[in-house]
């Protein structure tokens, strides 16, 4: 009997870029947990945001059935992809395989990571400093990538996270960022969002930037663009946005 051909890939740039965007463009997601009463994977849904590594970051009430099972079992897997009209397995999707570490108040990360969940969910608002809430931040061990029909990948969870000795810095100057950015040229998220070919959706805007890239967001919908290279501070990021939005097509 011969041997069976992998139905995997090699992973290569693309399929590490796709896999980046699918995670880091998630508005929501599948989380699915083991259940500590049984032992069973549990399921549930989770809004999504990022921190500035790249790594996701989940808000959850302690009351609920996923937060107490992460209390007592780290692993979990997060599935991220959105699909479009007709087959939905015809579209991209990743699940990523993590380990959760329970960011709360007194987490010296903490206020960065509100800020920037924030930016992404500002209905949020609502809740998000009621006692019972906190925050996990789920990194990736490793990943498993369907880019449609025939197109399988593994990756490992480093190709999900920004390598960046920049990631505090820009960090700490992210907000004033976006803001000069913005008052330098008035119109840049307007030209983003055309040149991006972003739905029509009202006014869109820039809600985070990091060494990798930059999201932007309008209503229920978030886009997520990757710069071809790791930027080293923030007037890089600044300088590749720039080049984005106006440069000649």
């Amino acid at each position: 009997m011969k041997d069976q051909p992998s139905p995997l890939r090699e992973t290569d740039d693309d399929a590490r870029k796709l896999a980046r965007v699918l995670l880091r463009s998630a508005w929501h997601a599948a989380i699915a947990v083991l259940a500590p009463e049984t032992g069973f994977p549990f399921a549930s849904r989770v809004l999504v945001a990022t921190d500035i590594d790249g790594i996701p970051v989940i808000l959850v009430s302690q009351l609920s059935a996923h937060t107490k099972a992460l209390a007592r079992d780290p692993r979990a897997s997060l599935l991220t992809g959105e699909p479009g009209k007709g087959d939905p397995l015809a579209y991209p999707r990743l699940t990523t395989q993590c380990l959760a570490e329970p960011i709360e108040h007194s987490n010296p990360f903490y206020a960065r990571i509100r800020a920037r969940f924030l930016a992404r969910h500002p209905k949020a608002k609502l809740y998000i400093d009621f006692p019972d809430f906190l925050f996990f931040r789920l990194k990736p061990e490793q990943a498993s990538l369907n880019g449609g029909f025939g197109r399988a990948y593994q990756l490992d969870g480093n190709d999900l996270v920004i390598q960046s000795a920049a990631n505090e810095e820009i960090a700490a100057r992210a907000t004033e960022t976006v803001r000069d950015l913005v008052e330098r040229h008035p119109d840049v998220e307007e030209s983003l969002a055309t040149r991006l070919k972003a739905p029509e959706s009202g006014t869109w805007r820039i809600c985070g930037v990091d060494s990798s890239g930059f999201d932007m967001i309008s209503g229920d919908f978030l886009l997520r663009y990757e710069f071809e290279t790791l930027a080293v501070d923030a007037d890089h990021i600044c300088s590749n946005i720039s080049k984005i939005a106006y440069s000649i097509p």
